[in-house]
């Protein structure tokens, strides 16, 4: 079929635009075309999610005004920019530096063959008990009637013990009395977030980094961007009770989804207690998953 659509191309391109100079195009040149392509337009995406948006920006305007000096043959302004665009790398290299490690962690995270095919080759190795998912649900939506504010981290195969220990160690049995009680108004333990690993509560009060994908909707909250923000850098699924509406989301894999009911949080929690799952995995079982209703989550918008 390839090899059909390369020889019409040709037969066109000799007939019609015989006084054309152009080079060979071979197939690995195509293949390279269609890889730079998907690099550039991923590095994009990532920009815009970030801080770095407007550093592009920026770039592109101190280019656009040293090629107007080079076309104005403005020497020493160009002499300029060429002794300091080593030093510059070096600065954005160190400002950004957050951004980068983030972006390395999640490519170093991805495994796009298991992600796609393997989803019961973990089928013996259980995460956690069916007891601990239904006491994280009931916990969630007895918080979430009284619009009492929770962020829950549960743990996946990233440890997350440089946040455990920004926070109090607990080492309790998972209880939905016990987590109601942490994050009780004007308890010690309230403020911040609570890690599950396992059957257990490990720690809580833990500080959380905050995302700062420019995409999250303005009216969320310090607690949700946490939730975001521990999603992008570890393969822990978060769950979220807003303390205005009372709503329940969750995050993983840098992605929100906002107004998820106790059946969705359930399935979801039941399915992840089986092996790990990263955000691809995720969205396959969101197809796979019936009578979920269509307003029950949104990516953050």
């Amino acid at each position: 079929m390839l090899q059909e659509l390369f020889a019409t191309l040709n037969s066109f391109a000799s007939k019609y635009l015989f006084w054309i100079n152009r080079p060979q195009i071979t197939k690995i040149d195509i293949a390279e075309i269609i890889i730079i392509s998907f690099l550039i337009y991923n590095i994009l995406v990532w920009f815009k999610k970030t801080r770095a948006w407007n550093l592009l920006k920026g770039i592109i305007v101190v280019l656009i005004f040293v090629m107007i000096c080079a076309m104005f043959q403005m020497n020493t302004i160009l002499w300029i920019a060429g002794k300091t665009i080593n030093v510059a790398v070096i600065a954005i290299i160190i400002v950004f530096q957050p951004e980068l490690r983030r972006a390395l962690e999640q490519l170093g995270r991805k495994n796009f063959i298991t992600s796609l095919f393997s989803f019961d080759s973990q089928k013996n190795q259980e995460r956690f008990s069916e007891r601990v998912t239904n006491e994280l649900v009931k916990a969630t939506y007895e918080m979430a009637k009284v619009k009492t504010g929770a962020l829950i981290v549960v743990e996946q195969d990233v440890v997350l013990g440089e946040f455990e220990r920004t926070g109090i160690a607990l080492d309790s049995l998972v209880s939905s009395q016990l987590l109601i009680n942490i994050f009780e108004h004007n308890t010690p333990l309230h403020d911040g977030a609570v890690i599950v690993r396992g059957n257990r509560v490990v720690s809580a009060t833990c500080y959380l980094p905050l995302s700062d994908n420019m995409e999250l909707s303005k009216e969320l909250g310090t607690r949700h961007r946490a939730a975001v923000g521990i999603s992008e850098v570890c393969d822990a699924l978060t769950i979220v009770v807003s303390e205005e509406t009372g709503n329940v989301s969750i995050a993983i894999g840098g992605e929100l989804y906002r107004n998820v009911d106790a059946e969705y949080l359930k399935g979801k929690l039941n399915f992840i207690r089986k092996g790990a799952m990263d955000v691809a995995r995720f969205r396959i079982w969101k197809r796979r998953m019936k009578n979920v209703p269509k307003n029950d989550e949104t990516s953050g918008k």
